[in-house]
Order: C-alpha cells, then structure tokens, then sequence
C-alpha cells in the first residue's frame, strides 16, 4: 500500500475534517501584541526634537563660559582687601 493513499473507513462511520486553526495566544497578547502604532513614532520624533534642541542650547551657554576661572579670583580677593564688598 503506498503512503499516500489512506484506508477506507468501514461503512457506517462518519468522518468530521477540522481545519488547522492557530493557537490562541497567551492571555494579555492579542492580535497586536509587539506592533508599534503611529503615536510611538511621534513620541520618538518629539523626543529627538527635544533632544537636539537641549544639545544646541547647552553648546551656546558652554562657548560663553570663559576658558578658565582662577583669572577672577586675584581681583575678587583684591577687593576684599580693600574693604569692598562683592
């Protein structure tokens, strides 16, 4: 008998063919589960946004910064011999 043929089923019995369905997923993971929607897309954009903007600002403030501080101190303590208030 070859594999692919399949034995008849004596008279009288009734044959019920299923289709193959998916496995129902885990509870709390439908359909959806894992695939991003378009607001996380817009929440990454905003906060990219955001970020270069912070980066750009802080660059400014850090060029006016002077190259070193201890050039202040001689004249601040100057002053404070003096008699002057800072």
């Amino acid at each position: 008998m070859s594999p692919l043929l399949v034995a008849a089923a004596p008279a009288g019995t009734a044959q019920v063919a299923v289709p193959v369905q998916n496995p129902t997923p885990p509870p709390g993971q439908g359909e959806e589960f894992g695939k991003a929607s378009p607001v996380a897309l817009v929440v990454i954009l905003a906060l990219a946004v955001a970020t270069i903007v912070l980066i750009r600002g802080m660059s400014k403030r850090i060029r006016r910064l002077p190259a070193s501080f201890d050039a202040q101190e001689p004249e601040k303590k100057a002053e404070k011999a003096d008699g002057g208030t800072a």
